[in-house]
């Protein structure tokens, strides 16, 4: 049997067909989902998120974050899920608590939002994530780092005025907190100037009045060694008066027996000439007397 051209191009396109249909049955791409990527959001996701949303608007934020938990328990990766438990834990934290405080639902609502601010499908939710993170940010007056979400905000959506407005308000309060800060250093350096200064004139003051406790101490040093020597040159003049009043008298005893001696002398002297005389006197009376 000869198959003319058609025949051919008709048979080849069934088979084509055929084999496509083979290859999606043993697990291919489904083709009425091939250009939907994202995640098909279950019936009971969409119901807690739906009861979740109006307690919500009824600020019963604590009932929303139960709900909003349940629609995650049905679809782990629901993007919607975990955003809107960040905004309901959110309203129940304090963004001034301590950070690294895991019962603290502000952090852990700013934990989610990071997570989704990097890696969430939808850019739209991405830009929303970072701009909640801006105004955790901005809270805790770390307005650096809020310019820089409310940024990435704006590279998300470029028609979110209220990230730019809160962008504007961000870079003004960071400009005033550099100013205030630039101000407190300059005036913490004036004061440390200030007290150095002080603490100079205290020193100087301080090495005044040691070196006139010194000099005081120096003069009544002087003063007392000179009245030490005043008393010695005292005591010496008293030695030397006394020496010179005892020395008087030995003279004045001297002389008093100086002065018995010849006495005494003369007296002997005298007696030495009674004899003399007397024996004188017997030697003429024997030369005269006649035999």
């Amino acid at each position: 049997m000869r198959l003319t051209s058609n025949k051919i191009k008709k048979t080849t396109s069934n088979m084509l067909k055929v084999l496509l249909i083979a290859v999606l049955a043993l697990g291919g791409v489904n083709p009425a989902h091939a250009a939907d990527k994202k995640p098909k959001m279950t019936k009971q996701e969409r119901v807690c998120l739906r009861n979740g949303n109006k307690l919500y608007e009824k600020k019963r934020y604590a009932e929303a974050e139960v709900e909003y938990r349940k629609a995650l328990q049905a679809n782990p990766a629901s993007e919607k899920a975990q955003f809107n438990l960040a905004t309901a834990l959110m309203r129940q934290g304090n963004a001034t608590a301590q950070q690294d405080d895991e019962k603290n639902p502000m952090n852990q609502a700013e934990g989610i939002l990071t997570n989704l601010a990097k890696g969430a499908q939808d850019k739209q939710l991405r830009g929303k994530a970072c701009y909640d993170l801006g105004n955790i940010s901005y809270s805790r007056q770390d307005y650096g780092k809020a310019i820089e979400f409310y940024k990435h905000a704006l590279r998300c959506d470029p028609n979110d005025e209220q990230a730019r407005h809160n962008l504007r308000l961000a870079q003004l309060k960071k400009q005033q907190q550099d100013q205030n800060k630039d101000k407190n250093q300059d005036k913490n350096q004036d004061n440390k100037d200030k007290n150095q200064d002080q603490n100079k004139d205290q020193n100087k003051d301080q090495n005044k009045d040691q070196n006139q406790d010194k000099q005081d101490q120096d003069k009544d040093k002087q003063k007392q060694d000179q009245q030490n020597q005043d008393n010695q040159d005292q005591q010496k003049q008293d030695q030397q008066k006394q020496q010179q009043q005892q020395g008087g008298m030995s003279q004045q005893n001297a002389e008093q027996v100086l002065k018995a001696m010849q006495d005494r002398e003369r007296a002997t002297q005298q007696r030495i000439n009674a004899q003399q005389a007397q024996q004188q006197r017997h030697e003429r009376q024997r030369t005269n007397k006649k035999w």
